[in-house]
C-alpha cells in the first residue's frame, strides 16, 4: 500500500540504488548472455544486445523486456523464444545480492528512514526488486525513476527530510544530485561493478563524501558518519555565542 509522507519529517533519509549497488547486476547481464548464446547462438545474442541498446539510448533506461520484444522478429516459431520472458520475470535475483546486503538494509533502518532510489522502466525494474526481497526488506518504501537525479524534487515531497545520504555505484550520478541539493546530501560511492570501474580514471565533481569497497561495509557505520560537520561559531568577546543575523 502507498504510503503518503508528504505531512511528516524525518532527520535522515537513506536512499540506496539497486543495480551494482545492493545486487550484481553485471552477473546478471553474463547470465542472460550465456542464456541467449545457448538458446539462439552468438549471433542473435548480439543481435538481442544491439536492440537493448538502441532502446536504452532511445529511453534512457535498461529495457529487457522491450529488448527481447523486438528480438522476437524472425524467431517466432522458435521453440526457447517463449521461455525468455519467463527467465527474465523469475530469474532468482536474491541470488545475486552482494554480500551484507540486507545486513546493510537493515542497519540503516535502525538510523533513519531508507529507500530505494532506483531508475529503471515501470515494470522489470520493480519486479526485480521483489524478487531479490528487497521489497520486503524495504517495507515497500521504493522509488523507481528514469532518471533519479532529474526527480529529487519528487523524491523530497514524497520524503522529507532535514538530511539524506544517497549511496550509488556511479559517481556521476552522485555529483549530480550533489550539485542540486548541496549540503543537505551526503554521497557514498560504492566500487562494485562496471560503471564504478570505468570511472576509476575519471574527474568527479564534486567528489563522493564518503568512498567504500563493497556495500556490507556500511554496516559498522554510525549516523554522525554521515551527517556534515557541525559549522565552527566564533564566540564573542565575553565568550557567548553571537546572534544569528536576520
Amino acid at each position: 500500500m502507498l504510503t503518503d509522507r508528504t505531512s511528516e519529517s524525518a532527520a535522515v533519509v537513506f536512499l540506496l540504488d539497486v543495480d551494482n549497488t545492493l545486487l550484481d547486476n553485471d552477473r546478471f547481464g553474463r547470465d542472460l548472455s550465456d542464456t541467449l548464446d545457448a538458446a539462439f547462438g552468438e549471433a542473435e545474442r548480439e543481435r538481442y544486445w544491439a536492440i537493448y541498446e538502441e532502446l536504452r539510448q532511445l529511453g534512457g533506461v535498461a529495457d529487457y523486456l522491450g529488448a527481447l520484444q523486438r528480438f522476437r522478429s524472425g524467431l517466432d516459431n522458435e521453440p526457447s523464444l517463449l521461455q525468455m520472458s519467463n527467465y527474465l520475470l523469475e530469474y532468482p535475483f536474491a541470488t545475486r545480492l552482494y554480500p551484507h546486503a540486507l545486513d546493510t538494509v537493515a542497519h540503516l533502518r535502525t538510523l533513519g528512514t531508507t529507500v530505494i532510489l532506483s531508475d529503471g522502466d515501470v515494470v522489470f525494474q520493480p519486479r526485480k526488486i521483489q524478487r531479490a526481497g528487497l521489497w520486503q526488506a524495504l517495507r515497500g518504501e521504493v522509488l523507481v525513476y528514469v532518471h533519479k537525479q532529474q526527480m529529487l524534487v519528487a523524491m523530497q515531497q514524497r520524503y522529507p527530510a532535514a538530511h539524506y545520504v544517497m549511496v550509488d555505484d556511479k559517481p556521476q550520478v552522485l555529483a549530480a544530485m550533489k550539485q542540486r541539493m548541496g549540503h543537505r546530501l551526503t554521497t557514498v560511492f560504492v566500487r562494485q561493478g562496471h560503471y564504478a570501474a570505468a570511472a576509476a580514471t575519471e574527474t568527479v565533481d564534486p567528489a563522493p563524501d564518503i568512498t567504500i569497497a563493497r556495500i556490507g561495509d556500511l554496516r559498522g557505520r554510525k549516523l554522525d558518519d554521515f551527517l556534515p560537520a557541525a559549522p565552527v561559531i566564533a564566540l564573542a568577546a565575553d565568550g557567548t555565542s553571537p546572534r544569528n543575523p536576520l
